[in-house]
């Protein structure tokens, strides 16, 4: 499943939601632009910037020495958020961003909802940290706050619809899809992924159980974020 727009209508700009996509993007085309610069070096200067501004868990549990011309490992809590592994990583997470972050952004204001992403960023790297603290392996993506909209969004929004891209094999359909299969399909996988990833804790690639916990502390915290009713909407 691709989804590709809801349709639930939106009171105000989304500023908050545009601006984080846009540092994400400037932040993904710098390490990019670094890459493609004098070859193997560029790819080395690619992976520095990772190393310096990634979350390290063992660095943030303090299990590890920081050499000391680099950023606080507390920083890089918030820096991690704004770094990607390559264009499919960054691209999924902005979709789900832009698609569900402009409503959870309605629902509570400009300020309240910036507060609420970068603290459902926290809490994911928290849940990977605790996961394996001895982990030296960079931490670097959107995903865990992007996972606490998408289950603010499961609870405000439970009965709108997804326009979504369905494929199975030759079978190609745009589907509208209710917004609980959508983003239930989606927490069942991160769930059964981060039991994979919790036996086997050094293996490297996607971080699910940053994703879980940024889920959880979506759904926890929508009630002391929300402001005011729920936003109402009419199909036509």
């Amino acid at each position: 499943m691709f989804p590709l727009k809801d349709d639930i209508p939106t009171r105000s700009f989304p500023l908050i939601t545009v601006g984080i996509i846009a540092a994400n993007i400037v932040a993904f085309l710098y390490q990019l632009s670094l890459s493609l610069g004098s070859g193997s070096g560029g790819v080395q200067a690619a992976n520095v910037i990772v190393f310096e501004f990634g979350l390290i868990p063992c660095r943030l549990a303090n299990l590890c020495r920081v050499p000391a011309e680099l950023p606080s490992p507390y920083l890089t809590v918030f820096t991690s958020m704004f770094l990607h592994g390559g264009l499919f990583h960054i691209a999924g997470n902005m979709l789900y961003l832009w698609i569900f972050g402009n409503n959870v952004e309605d629902s509570m204001g400009r300020g309240r909802f910036l507060v609420f992403y970068l603290l459902c960023g926290v809490l994911a790297a928290a849940a990977q940290t605790f996961s394996d603290p001895a982990s030296r392996i960079p931490m670097i993506g959107a995903s865990g706050a992007v996972s606490g909209i998408l289950g603010a969004y499961l609870l405000l929004y439970p009965h709108a619809r997804v326009l979504t891209l369905v494929t199975f094999g030759f079978f190609i359909q745009f589907i509208h899809i209710p917004a609980l299969i959508v983003i239930g399909f989606w927490a069942v996988v991160q769930f059964l992924n981060g039991l994979i990833t919790f036996t086997s804790p050094q293996q490297g690639g996607v971080a699910f159980l940053a994703h879980v916990g940024g889920f959880v502390a979506g759904l926890l915290l929508i009630s002391f974020f929300r402001q005011g009713p729920r936003v109402s909407y009419r199909r036509d």
